[in-house]
């Protein structure tokens, strides 16, 4: 039965080169070690937003998260203004930069007293999709993969070839190699189009569920509690982890 308490926790991330990153951190209030996943939000949006959403739907399943601030965004300094293609060297370096945070925000919760550390999950939406995936490929202490509007490149991305040396998520994908991932998706997305999340979905190996819901592209509620859900259950099911290489 789910907790009936839970704590909820704001608190900065210390990352290597003195960024500080801005969280939430909700987690049930039972005396056993539990499961937590870490929510990284779209382009423009923040930690909040996925807090409240997939970050509440979790708590019902004794699953804490952890939501964060992706660089420029949030409660973050600076803005969006740079972030172009006209400036790919800030891309890159935000993009990277990102990387980093999210793999020390997993870091965090591997070693928070309160959470099992081989019972740790990611979910992204949109842009945190892009980055969830990518980051889960490399982080062998994710276990289980949720992606919410979520999808390959465009095929019409500028200098292609390029971006997938930086970042490619088909390749991503199929390092999950073994690692349940979930992806959901709307059918009428004209952001993610249906056409990038099946060439993303068709890269990754089993086990995999793609799921659509009929919407663009922000989920319904009922699409992210059965996203909730599935976490849940992933990360329980002993079957589904994977030993660290």
């Amino acid at each position: 039965m789910a907790a009936t308490h839970h704590a909820r926790e704001t608190l900065t991330l210390d990352v290597d080169g003195g960024e500080r990153v801005p969280a939430i951190l909700q987690r049930p209030r039972i005396a056993a070690a539990v499961p937590a996943v870490l929510l990284l939000h779209g382009f423009s949006s923040r930690k909040e937003r996925v807090a409240e959403s997939i970050g509440r739907a979790l708590l019902a399943y004794d699953v804490a998260s952890l939501a964060i601030d992706l660089p420029l965004h949030g409660a973050r300094e600076g803005g969006l203004e740079g972030l172009t293609l006209r400036n790919p060297l800030a891309l890159v370096q935000k993009w990277r930069l990102a990387l980093r945070e999210a793999n020390q925000a997993i870091e965090h919760l591997a070693v928070h007293s309160a959470i099992d550390s081989t019972r740790l999950g990611l979910a992204g939406y949109s842009l945190g999709a892009y980055l969830a995936v990518i980051v889960a490929g490399d982080n062998r202490l994710v276990q289980a993969v949720a992606l919410a509007a979520g999808g390959d490149l465009p095929e019409e991305t500028p200098f292609a070839s390029l971006v997938r040396t930086i970042a490619d998520p088909r390749r991503a994908a199929r390092r999950l190699a073994g690692r349940p991932l979930l992806m959901i998706n709307g059918r009428y997305d004209r952001t993610i189009r249906p056409e990038q999340a099946r060439r993303l979905f068709d890269a990754a190996r089993e086990p995999k569920e793609q799921r659509w819901y009929e919407g663009g592209h922000w989920p319904p509620p009922s699409a992210i509690e059965r996203a909730a859900e599935w976490l849940a259950a992933q990360l329980r099911s002993p079957h589904s982890r994977v030993k660290n290489a």
